[in-house]
């Protein structure tokens, strides 16, 4: 009877509608996933939303376990999506690995409660006992579907008298607990759907709370659990919308408060398709694979959506809590669109190495990599020094979009110590070739390079590539790996015929550059560089492209890729003239 009480108190009828009391001293959130399966973008953005909203407003988020579907669990689930969450800058206040004060945090430990509310619900006939075997719901779920009906439960147990019951109970018979559905349907407003009501009842049949195993249905659990882990809010995907209207009369019967809802709408694949988890390419742990920043990914999720003031790529997670507005989620569907995952990531990665304080960090990280990926075949001569791999970041900034470009077959001859005796030339023309080339001169050539050539070594030149290169040009570090940024890193075989094959004045324009650059002061900005560059080809006898395929070919052995000034911009004065000085020889 005092559950019935309560419940009167906490629904009382405020003019033409009844009103849900949702008021609570601190804003308290969770995000409740089931290890049934790792993280996937879907829950990604659940988790975001509620940490947002609890960072906002100074309260806590919760990470609870719903692990009640005991068939379906998978082995390291569990603490696989804490770990995203965390990789992903979101975690959680409380949880099973962190702790709190509302504990456990994983719904298998917490057995007892949800026993003691179905108990309470059976003794105010909220509930009642259900004794039907599988083969009768199968027969009922058969039936319906024959005759073009939804699939329910008829009820049939909630009619059994009270004797019926108790010898069932004492011979053992195998039960569930059901709710007992009150007809007709309390509206309830929605934080992001309004005013909404649905009459569960005339629909489906009174559902199950706890199995026969002991174990709670979702629809107690985290009724319950929501109660006594003081949840203040609950965000979480439109699909329970419907479902709300059960989880509200569970509440009036529990003689409980309950929170406020939000419900946010589904996240769909650009062509407005359901995300599903068959697709593989939605799961966090593959894009932290792929290198993908854990900022890019939360910035894209967002952006895909609603709930903030304005929508612009490159927010970052403090951003986001500021910009976050619960007002602003409508009711439609937000489209994915992972193709734009390398922009967003492009873009991040370019804001990490502008920021001093992640700079750092960031070239710790490639530094590290490189050693792992190399191991002892890195060369004695190239040292990466911090100066050096900040130079390369800084001007490949927005070229690349992450560091595992960087590492890839195409630059490892930046990291290997080059073959350079004798012994070691007819090696790799035993060994290497196998056919693939008719004269030495080829396996001398640009495509075999990176057999001998020297890589970059000095300090300075290590120093400067980070600070001159990425210019907004690159996404991920990786891309400075590759063949069009070789030049970072080797220095080319270009002989003084080639570069004539280029222009008959190559001579003139390497020792004027050589000239020009020595004198100091003109490698300090492309703008600059390309204005010293004009005038010096207005001096010579040639043409300004002539000039520039000359320097081109003499610094990288490459016919594109950067613009001159920016290699040289890259590269240091030093480095320019000791390549241009090496053309010219004979």
């Amino acid at each position: 009877m005092f559950g019935c009480v309560l419940r009167r108190v906490c629904w009382k009828r405020s003019g033409a509608r009844r009103s849900v009391c949702t008021t609570q001293p601190e804003v308290r959130v969770r995000f409740a996933p089931s290890p049934t399966g790792f993280l996937h973008l879907g829950g990604l953005r659940t988790a975001l939303y509620n940490a947002l909203f609890a960072k906002q407003r100074r309260g806590a988020f919760i990470l609870r376990l719903e692990d009640t579907d005991r068939a379906r669990l998978v082995p390291g689930a569990a603490d696989a999506i804490e770990d995203m969450l965390e990789w992903a800058g979101i975690p959680p206040d409380e949880s099973s690995r962190r702790g709190g004060h509302y504990g456990p945090y994983v719904q298998s430990e917490r057995l007892q409660l949800y026993s003691q509310a179905a108990s309470s619900l059976l003794h105010t006939c909220h509930a009642y006992y259900c004794f039907c075997t599988n083969q009768r719901l199968e027969l009922l779920k058969r039936e319906a579907q024959r005759s073009g009906h939804v699939p329910r439960y008829d009820n049939r147990c909630r009619h059994l008298r009270p004797e019926q019951v108790q010898e069932k109970l004492a011979l053992g018979v195998p039960r569930v607990v059901r709710f007992r559905l009150d007809s007709g349907a309390e509206p309830f407003q929605d934080l992001v759907f309004g005013w909404t009501r649905h009459e569960v009842a005339a629909v489906e049949g009174d559902p199950v709370l706890l199995k026969a195993d002991g174990f709670p249905t979702y629809h107690l659990a985290s009724v319950v659990d929501d109660h006594h882990m003081r949840i203040s809010h609950v965000l979480r995907g439109s699909e329970w919308l419907i479902s709300t209207a059960k989880h509200l009369q569970l509440f009036r019967a529990l003689g409980w408060t309950p929170p406020a809802y939000a419900h946010l709408p589904l996240l769909l694949n650009r062509d407005g398709s359901k995300l599903s988890k068959r697709q593989g390419d939605i799961f966090i742990q593959r894009f932290r694979e792929q290198d993908v920043l854990p900022e890019s990914l939360l910035d894209l999720i967002t952006h895909a959506g609603s709930g903030f003031n304005n929508n612009r790529i490159g927010r970052r997670l403090d951003e986001l809590i500021e910009e976050f507005n619960i007002s602003k989620i409508t009711t439609h569907s937000a489209l994915l669109d992972l193709d734009k995952v390398h922009e967003f990531n492009r873009v991040h990665l370019q804001r990490r190495i502008e920021d001093p304080h992640t700079r750092v960090e960031l070239m710790e990280e490639l530094r590290q990599r490189v050693l792992h990926t190399h191991g002892s075949d890195i060369s004695d001569h190239a040292v990466l020094e911090p100066h050096y791999i900040q130079r390369v970041l800084q001007l490949r900034k927005g070229h690349i979009s992450c560091l595992q470009e960087l590492l890839g077959h195409s630059y490892s001859y930046l990291w290997v110590r080059p073959l350079v005796s004798l012994q070691q030339l007819k090696d790799v023309c035993v060994c290497v070739c196998q056919g693939h080339i008719s004269c030495l001169q080829e396996l001398l050539g640009h495509s075999y390079s990176y057999l001998w050539v020297r890589p970059l070594v000095s300090l300075q030149q290590l120093k400067d590539v980070c600070v001159c290169v990425c210019q907004g040009h690159i996404s991920c570090l990786q891309e400075l790996l590759g063949h069009s940024y070789s030049y970072l890193w080797v220095r080319p075989l270009v002989s003084l015929q080639q570069l004539k094959d280029v222009s008959a004045e190559a001579a003139d324009i390497a020792a004027a550059v050589i000239q020009l650059v020595g004198a100091g002061g003109s490698v300090s900005s492309t703008e600059r560089l390309n204005r010293e560059l004009k005038l010096l080809t207005s001096r010579l006898n040639t043409t300004h492209s002539s000039l520039m395929r000359v320097l081109r070919l003499a610094l990288s052995a490459q016919q594109k890729g950067p613009s001159v000034a920016e290699m040289m911009l890259s590269l240091g004065e030093q480095e320019v003239c000791v390549r241009l000085q090496r053309a010219l020889e004979p």
